[in-house]
C-alpha cells in the first residue's frame, strides 16, 4: 500500500490505517463459511453494537478481540468463558472464514465476528462503557522509523479504548516486539485514565505468538485499567 496522501483538491486528508487490506486467497471452505455462517455469527449492522444485551439476548461480561487474525485464539476463549460475551473485529476475510468454521463446529453462541476498521469501531459504533475488557494480541508492529505513524496503539486510539471500556475494564496488548512495547507503554504513560494493572497470565497462545518465540523475541503482555 502507498503512504497516505494529503489532498491538493481541498477534500480531506486520506486517513492512515494501521492495516494494509489485502484480499487473499480464500478456501473453498472460508467462502462456504462466509456464504453460508456470516448471517449466524456475523454482523452487518453496526448499529445493532449500541446494544450488545439485544445482540447476544442476554446480560453479560462482554469482550473485544481487535484483529483475531485466524480466530483460533479467540475461540478458544469463547468456549472456555460461555458464561462471556465476545466481539471480534477483523479486516481480512480468510481469517474470517476460519474463525466462522471454527465457531460451527464449537456450536458457539457468546460471539459475534464484524469485518470493520476497529478505530471506527471504538470510536462511533459501540456505545460507551459498554465492554469488560478490550485486547489486542500482537498488531504488526510497523518497525520501520518511517511507518511508526502507523502503528494502531496512538493516543487516539486509546481515547476511543477509554470510550468504550466500563470504570474498571481493562486493556490488554501483547507483543513480541520489543521496540512496540516500549512505544505502547510511552504512549500509554500520558493517557490518565489508563492504570498499569497485574496480568493473570490466562491467554491461549497464538500463532503469532509461537512464531515469535521460534525466533526468539521475549512476550510482553501489558495490562492496563481503565481509572
Amino acid at each position: 500500500m502507498n503512504e497516505p496522501r494529503t489532498s491538493t483538491s481541498g477534500s480531506a486528508p486520506r486517513r492512515i490505517r494501521s492495516f494494509v487490506r489485502r484480499a487473499g486467497r480464500l478456501t473453498s471452505g472460508q467462502q462456504r463459511a462466509l456464504n453460508e455462517l456470516w448471517p449466524r455469527w456475523g454482523v452487518d449492522d453496526l448499529n445493532m453494537l449500541r446494544d450488545l444485551d439485544t445482540l447476544f439476548g442476554r446480560s453479560a461480561t462482554r469482550v473485544l478481540d481487535i484483529g483475531f487474525g485466524d480466530g483460533e485464539a479467540l475461540l478458544a476463549m469463547a468456549e472456555a468463558s460461555p458464561e462471556t460475551d465476545f466481539l471480534g473485529v477483523e479486516v481480512h476475510a480468510p481469517g474470517i472464514g476460519h474463525c466462522l468454521i471454527g465457531a460451527e463446529a464449537a456450536s458457539v453462541t457468546n460471539l459475534r465476528l464484524i469485518q470493520e476498521d476497529a478505530v471506527d469501531l471504538l470510536g462511533v459504533h459501540l456505545s460507551p462503557s459498554s465492554l469488560d475488557r478490550t485486547q489486542l494480541f500482537f498488531p504488526d508492529p510497523w518497525p520501520k522509523k518511517r511507518h511508526h505513524k502507523r502503528r494502531i496503539v496512538q493516543p487516539k486510539f486509546l481515547g476511543f479504548v477509554c470510550r468504550v471500556l466500563k470504570p474498571g475494564g481493562t486493556l490488554h496488548i501483547a507483543t513480541d516486539w520489543a521496540p512496540y512495547a516500549e512505544h505502547i507503554q510511552s504512549v500509554v504513560a500520558d493517557v490518565s485514565e489508563l492504570k498499569v494493572t497485574q496480568y493473570s497470565g490466562a491467554r491461549p497462545t497464538t500463532k503469532f505468538e509461537e512464531r515469535g518465540r521460534r525466533l526468539g523475541h521475549a512476550i510482553h503482555d501489558l495490562v492496563y485499567q481503565r481509572a
